[in-house]
This record gives C-alpha cells, structure tokens and sequence, in this order.
C-alpha cells in the first residue's frame, strides 16, 4: 500500500458526512413519525448531539489512523 498524506479536507469531509447522515436520520424520523412538537423537538436536539459525537468519532478515528 502506497502511504498517504494526511488530508484536511479529507478529514473534515468524512466528519461533516457523518454529521449530515445522522441529521439526515433524525429528519427521516421526525418525517415519518409526524409527532407532536415537544417529541419532534426531542428527536432534533438527540440528532444535533449525535451529529457531534458522530464528528468526534470519525475525526478521532482517521486522526488516529493516519497520524498514529
């Protein structure tokens, strides 16, 4: 395997992925399910906290991979 450069834009383009699915997931949820407001409420804010651990993981992940 040829050894790669660490990438920045790599980096930040798999984490905003990450997030974006995750919020992708949660506005499925909130669109299928058709709660009320406080419910709908709930599934945004546990959307948004697993956006961020979703970033923090696959950042952690590839940092750790490619810087060691």
């Amino acid at each position: 395997m040829s050894e790669r450069e660490f990438s920045l834009g790599r980096l930040a383009f798999r984490a905003l992925g990450a997030a974006v699915a995750v919020l992708a997931l949660a506005t499925a949820l909130i669109v299928i399910l058709q709660p009320s407001a406080g419910i709908a409420l709930v599934i945004a804010l546990a959307g948004v906290v697993g956006a961020i651990v979703a970033m923090g993981v696959v950042s952690t992940r590839m940092t750790r991979k490619e810087l060691g």
